[in-house]
């Protein structure tokens, strides 16, 4: 049998294996946040933006960033239904509603329209999701946020690499949020990183993830209020000031992978993968292949013809409304379509250009298969 093609495995080289190690071995006592406050120095100029803290998980991240603004009991935070749960976990955590809102057909991210019209008197916040590195229309959301007041949180779990007309994804809301899970562009096994460019918010963020302990308090373990522990380890912090001293390599390959696939795909009919519009760039996390419905072809379809061929591939979201802790909502189309009908491609960097086109003859089997198969119906039927 042919190798297994896995969706996903970190890049990891010489440089990141010596910063770990120089971690484990010297990263004690004195210099215990060395290469934590080296990371997030580097990620905050590389983002372009004047505060970052590293967190133990993106989750962690959202979660003390919605604590700084206050958000609670009463409040309603609006995000796209097209989501991971680790983006309405912490809503529900904090005791707020979510209102699950659809996205859009082409760029899988929250249909701002929609944003629009679910604001109420309790809304406090709006989450836009870059989903797989697609990017929300960042234009679109900061103007309601101007006209009502209401902050854009970024949820940039997905998008590191991407660009919206000049700016970095996750540098353009109150705050950001970013992942670096194991299956990340940049990773540090596990581990997520909180940025913003607002002062105050940084510094209350900051008393939030040292267990409410204030940086300007000179009594020893005196917590100011009650916090959180959602530290990242200096060890993984050493792996993601490697990774990042490598970022443009990394983001550049898993580019590269998109836009080999898109070669390959583009004779077919009937699908559309990750969107990139001018003035935007798409770091490319997730390559995905969403078939139109008259095509008549499943997530199902698509998961056991992979599962034939030996390759790993990733079911596109759920809507977080059709989970069971939560009221259904498939009065949004898209978010309840699309994932019935799409699939997440391999795109690990150093997939060989072997796997990639063994990939996508994987999905243009399927469209053959099925074509075929309708023609023979068609002709049955006449």
């Amino acid at each position: 049998m042919t190798n297994r093609i896995f969706y996903t495995k970190p890049s990891i080289t010489e440089l990141e294996t010596s910063y770990a190690a120089d971690a484990a071995a010297n990263g004690w006592g004195a210099r215990c946040y060395d290469y934590i406050i080296r990371f997030e120095k580097e990620f905050a100029a590389y983002l372009g933006t004047s505060h970052a803290i590293a967190t133990s998980s993106c989750t962690g991240a959202m979660h003390m960033g919605l604590a700084a603004l206050g958000i609670g009991a009463g409040d309603e935070v609006i995000l796209a239904d097209t989501n991971w749960i680790a983006t309405v976990a912490p809503i529900k955590h904090l005791g707020a509603e979510p209102v699950f809102v659809d996205v859009l057909p082409d760029t899988w991210c929250i249909d701002p329209a929609e944003v629009e019209r679910q604001i109420t008197p309790r809304t406090r916040a709006i989450i836009a999701t870059h989903i797989y590195g697609n990017l929300c229309d960042m234009d679109a959301l900061l103007d309601i946020s101007r006209r009502t007041g209401i902050p854009v949180i970024e949820d940039a779990a997905e998008a590191i690499g991407s660009v919206w007309h000049g700016r970095r994804a996750g540098s353009m809301g109150i705050f950001g949020t970013f992942s670096f899970h194991g299956t990340k562009t940049l990773t540090t096994g596990e581990g997520g990183m909180f940025v913003t460019g607002d002062a105050d918010l940084h510094e209350k963020v900051l008393t939030l993830s040292n267990h409410g302990r204030a940086r300007g308090q000179s009594k020893q373990f005196w917590p100011d209020a009650i916090g959180f522990k959602y530290k990242m380890s200096n060890i993984q912090a050493a792996v993601g000031c490697a990774q990042l001293e490598r970022i443009e390599e990394l983001v550049s390959r898993k580019r590269d992978i998109l836009a080999a696939y898109m070669v390959r795909l583009s004779t077919l009919n009937g699908i559309s993968m990750n969107p990139e519009y001018t003035g935007t760039i798409n770091g490319a996390w997730m390559p995905t292949a969403v078939f139109h419905p008259a095509t008549g072809i499943t997530r199902e379809v698509l998961q056991q013809a992979f599962e034939a061929a030996n390759i790993d591939a990733r079911v596109f979201f759920h809507p977080l409304s059709s989970l069971s802790m939560f009221a259904e909502k498939p009065a949004n189309i898209n978010a309840w379509s699309i994932p019935e009908r799409a699939i997440n491609l391999p795109s690990y960097h150093d997939m060989s250009e072997a796997d990639i086109e063994r990939v996508a003859e994987t999905l243009i089997s399927v469209v053959r298969s099925h074509q075929d198969n309708s023609a023979v119906h068609l002709r049955q039927s006449a």
